[in-house]
C-alpha cells in the first residue's frame, strides 16, 4: 500500500464560542493527489458542536486548549 500524502490541515471539534472554546483535535486532512480536494482521516465523528480545519503549524505554540486562537 503506498504511503498516504502527509497531512496539512488538522481537523477540531469545537464546543462553545470565544475564550472559552473547547477546541478538541480530532483527525487530519491529506490532499488528494489531483489537488482538487482533500480525505479526512478522523479519529471521531462529532454529532454536536461544529468541525474547523486549520493548517497544520509549523511550530506549535498555541495552548492546547485553544490550538488556532480566537478566528472568529
Amino acid at each position: 500500500m503506498p504511503t498516504p500524502p502527509p497531512a496539512v490541515l488538522r481537523v477540531y471539534l469545537v464546543k462553545g464560542d470565544g475564550p472559552g472554546a473547547r477546541w478538541i483535535e480530532i483527525g487530519v486532512a491529506r490532499p488528494h493527489k489531483d489537488g482538487e480536494g482533500y480525505a479526512l482521516d478522523l479519529d471521531a465523528l462529532p454529532l454536536e458542536g461544529r468541525i474547523v480545519l486549520r493548517r497544520k503549524a509549523r511550530r506549535q505554540t498555541r495552548s492546547r486548549d485553544d490550538p488556532a486562537g480566537d478566528d472568529r
